[in-house]
C-alpha cells in the first residue's frame, strides 16, 4: 500500500511521454538497454526480474512496478548498455521519481540517490568518438515511480580530458564558454553578481538554461522590455542562446542600438491540447506571460479545470503553467497547483 497524500504524480499515464525541451532538438535514447531489478532499495543480492529495454529508458509505473515479483516500493533498478557517440559534448537529462545515479565510462556523472518527489537532473559531458558504457541506477521509495533518461549533442569539440589515457569529461549543468575569441561585436558583462541566470524567454519564470558567472562577457544579438522594469538581453553563450536580465549585465555599446525582439513565448499561445488538466488550488492570477511582472489578462477561480499546454521547469520543478481558460491563454503559478493527466507531452518553454 503506497502511503503518500494523493497528488498530481498519482495521475501520470502509464507510458512516460518523451520530455520535450525546448533548448535541444535532437533527443537520443540509446538502444539495447538490459534492465536488472531488486526487491530492496540498495540493488543487493541478485535481481528479482530481468528483461530488456531496446528502445531507451523512459517508464513510468505509476503506482505498480516493473513485475509483479518487484515490489511497488523500495525497490532499485540498474539499467545498462554500450552506445556509441561522435566525438563532442553531450547534455544527459534524467528525470525520476524518486532518485538516480548516472555512471558514464565507470566515472559517477549524477548522484541523486535518494527518496524525493519527480525532479530532473542534467550534465554535460564530453566524450570522445567510439563506444561508451552507461549505467543508470534508480531507486524507488513510495508512491509514483518512473524514470527516463535522455541525451542531446550540445558541441562537436571535445576538450582535452585531464584523465591519464583520456576519457570523459564531466561538466556540471550551468557551466557556459566565454565569447568568442576574436568577436568585436556588442558585448554584455555580467556584474555585481557571482552568478547570472540564462532563461529560455525574458522574464523570471521561464526556464533556467545555464548559470554565467561574474566578470564574464557575451556577445549580445537584441533585447527584450516586455516584464517593464528591466531590458532582457538575448545572448550567445557557446553554441547556446537564451536571455539574461539586464540588471546584472553591463553593455559595451547604448542600450537603445540593440535591436528589440521577441522571443518563443510569443509563438506558443495557439499551442495545441496535450491531454493534460490543471486545478488551482486557490484564485490564480492569469498572467500575459510567465512573469508576476507582465499584465494580468484574467483570473482562474479555485478547482477549476484548465486545459494544460506548456510550462517553464526551474531547478527540477515545474515553475509557471500555461492554460488555456474561457478562450484565454496565459500562465499561472505552478506551486499552487494540481497537475493531471498527460504531463511529460506537455513541452518546457
Amino acid at each position: 500500500m503506497k502511503h503518500r497524500s494523493i497528488h498530481w504524480r498519482v495521475f501520470i499515464p502509464v507510458t512516460l511521454i518523451m520530455l520535450v525541451l525546448v533548448f535541444a532538438a535532437h533527443a537520443q535514447s540509446g538502444s539495447g538497454w538490459t534492465a536488472q531489478y531488486f526487491n530492496n532499495p540498495s540493488l543487493l543480492g541478485t535481481p528479482v526480474f530481468t528483461e530488456t529495454a531496446p528502445s531507451g529508458i523512459n517508464f513510468n509505473w505509476g503506482l505498480g512496478s516493473p513485475n509483479p515479483v518487484v515490489p511497488v516500493d523500495q525497490f532499485s533498478a540498474r539499467f545498462s548498455s554500450v552506445q556509441s557517440f561522435n566525438q563532442g559534448t553531450y547534455e544527459f537529462v534524467a528525470t525520476s521519481d524518486d532518485g538516480i545515479r548516472l555512471i558514464i565510462d565507470n566515472v559517477l556523472v549524477i548522484d541523486q540517490f535518494i527518496g524525493r518527489p519527480l525532479t530532473t537532473d542534467r550534465v554535460q559531458v564530453a566524450l570522445t568518438a567510439g563506444v561508451h558504457t552507461i549505467t543508470l541506477e534508480y531507486l524507488e521509495t513510495i508512491d509514483t515511480a518512473a524514470v527516463q533518461l535522455q541525451w542531446f549533442q550540445v558541441s562537436g569539440v571535445t576538450p582535452t580530458s585531464p584523465f591519464p589515457g583520456g576519457g570523459i569529461i564531466v561538466t556540471p549543468f550551468g557551466t557556459p564558454a566565454i565569447a568568442t575569441p576574436g568577436y568585436t561585436g556588442p558585448l554584455a558583462t555580467v556584474s555585481g553578481v557571482r552568478g547570472l541566470a540564462l532563461r529560455t524567454g525574458p522574464y523570471t519564470g521561464a526556464s533556467f538554461i545555464t548559470t554565467l558567472p561574474g566578470d564574464t562577457s557575451y556577445p549580445v544579438l537584441a533585447r527584450n522590455q516586455d516584464e517593464g522594469i528591466y531590458n532582457w538581453y538575448y545572448l550567445q553563450v557557446g553554441d547556446r542562446f537564451g536571455w539574461a536580465s539586464g540588471r546584472f549585465l553591463q553593455l559595451n555599446v547604448p542600450f537603445e542600438s540593440l535591436p528589440l525582439r521577441g522571443s518563443i513565448f510569443d509563438e506558443i499561445d495557439g499551442a495545441p491540447n496535450r491531454n493534460a488538466i490543471a486545478i488551482p488550488r486557490a484564485v490564480m492570477h492569469l498572467r500575459l506571460r510567465p512573469s508576476t511582472r507582465t499584465p494580468i489578462i484574467g483570473r482562474v477561480p479555485w478547482g477549476q479545470t484548465v486545459e494544460l499546454i506548456g510550462r517553464t521547469v526551474q531547478a527540477g520543478e515545474n515553475r509557471w503553467l500555461q492554460v488555456r481558460y474561457e478562450g484565454m491563454v496565459g500562465w499561472i503559478s505552478a506551486p499552487w497547483v494540481t497537475i493531471q493527466g498527460e504531463i511529460f507531452s506537455v513541452p518546457i518553454r
